[in-house]
């Protein structure tokens, strides 16, 4: 019977990291964000959907979608935000559907939806359990201004268009706290391991 589980956190919270150790043990990820991606790309249902309601200037040189300027339209507009994600979100479930039928296929004990707004999306319904990665509020926020060198207005506008870290936490089967070192958040994740009996 093969497990389906959740994993998810803040932005900045060091969820790639979990998930990146947890694919390195030889476990099936199914991340949301890539398929965010591979459903935006030019020729895809939801990329026509999306340069008709945001219109041309969003492309690059290329054609493909600039996320940046996408990203700056939607992080201040409820509104538009709300449109995109009633655009993308239906073909990503479809894309991690796909890869998840795949990995049923080749007999997989042990599939990660690694999804970064999980409960924002009410997608808690595709798992059994669900593991956040936590972080404390200030290194989040340093975090995130380190990696996409944005100014504190942004950062926090990016926090909080997320449901705040520690409802996440509340909510959570097993919490991975990521405030200390690599070898600390691997200890953790080996332990959680062999509590739950996982296999790949």
């Amino acid at each position: 019977m093969t497990i389906m589980i959740g994993l998810t956190g803040g932005i900045a919270s060091g969820k790639s990291t979990v998930s990146n150790m947890l694919k390195k043990r030889g476990f099936t990820i199914l991340d949301a964000d890539i398929a965010a991606r591979v459903v935006v790309e030019p020729g895809q249902n939801a990329y026509g959907q999306i340069i008709e309601t945001f219109g041309q200037s969003i492309l690059n040189d290329d054609e493909s979608i600039n996320r940046s300027k996408l990203g700056s339209i939607i992080f201040n507009d409820d509104e538009k935000r709300k449109i995109l994600n009633s655009i993308v979100h239906p073909a990503v479930r479809e894309c991690l559907n796909d890869w998840k039928m795949q990995a049923l296929e080749e007999g997989k004990n042990t599939i990660i939806y690694d999804i970064p707004l999980l409960y924002e999306s009410n997608l808690t319904y595709l798992v059994e359990k669900v593991i956040v990665v936590f972080v404390d509020p200030d290194m989040q926020l340093q975090r995130l201004l380190k990696r996409n060198g944005l100014t504190e207005e942004e950062a926090k506008a990016r926090i909080n268009s997320q449901l705040p870290l520690q409802e996440k936490v509340n909510r959570a089967d097993a919490i991975i706290n990521n405030n200390r070192t690599i070898d600390d958040t691997e200890r953790q994740i080996n332990e959680l391991i062999i509590n739950w009996k996982l296999e790949p």
